[in-house]
């Protein structure tokens, strides 16, 4: 197996991090660990708002996810509810719907984990935790976004783990933009 980041394109985690530079200050967005079974990915920013304002942006998806990272292609169908169980859900036109991911912990303007498999690994035997944790920094937030992927992908992770990474790094810049413009 080669080493960790072998298989990783510098350009794609470039690419990455650019979308969060363009969004303003940036602490990192990486993907920190692959092994062949999984990967690791974390992005870190600060927000210019305090804690209670950014989760509460967090638990509404739908007004700054981007639409080109669902199902239904528009991110007005996203909905979360925010308690241990609730659903990261999104729903499909002729009364379909889809669950990207379940709650398993939520501490209010402090940390939202979520567990399952977002888009593409859903059709794998691929689970996620995908964290959410909020710290006040002045009269901000650091946010840390940590992506955790592992199971079984029958051709092997591949470049997945660059393509996860920069997915969730956009969604962190919009949250960001959102929180600190009211558009992400």
């Amino acid at each position: 197996m080669p080493s960790a980041k072998a298989g990783i394109s510098r350009g794609r985690l470039f690419a990455a991090a650019m979308v969060l530079s363009a969004a303003g200050e940036i602490a990192r967005a990486d993907v920190v660990d692959v092994s062949p079974t999984g990967f690791q990915s974390s992005v870190a920013v600060h927000i210019g708002a305090p804690p209670d304002r950014v989760y509460a942006a967090l638990v509404l998806p739908s007004k700054w996810w981007n639409s080109d990272h669902t199902f239904s292609g528009s991110a007005i169908n996203l909905a979360l509810e925010a308690k241990a169980g609730g659903c990261f859900c999104e729903t499909l036109p002729n009364g379909g719907s889809v669950e990207h991911q379940r709650v398993v912990s939520v501490i209010p303007g402090k940390l939202l984990r979520m567990r399952g498999a977002l888009g593409p690994f859903q059709g794998s035997g691929v689970d996620g935790v995908l964290t959410w944790s909020l710290a006040p920094s002045g009269s901000g937030t650091d946010l840390t976004v940590t992506n955790d992927i592992g199971g079984h992908m029958k051709a092997g992770f591949g470049d997945w783990p660059a393509k996860a990474d920069a997915m969730i790094s956009e969604q962190v810049a919009r949250l960001k933009k959102f929180v600190e413009t009211g558009a992400p």
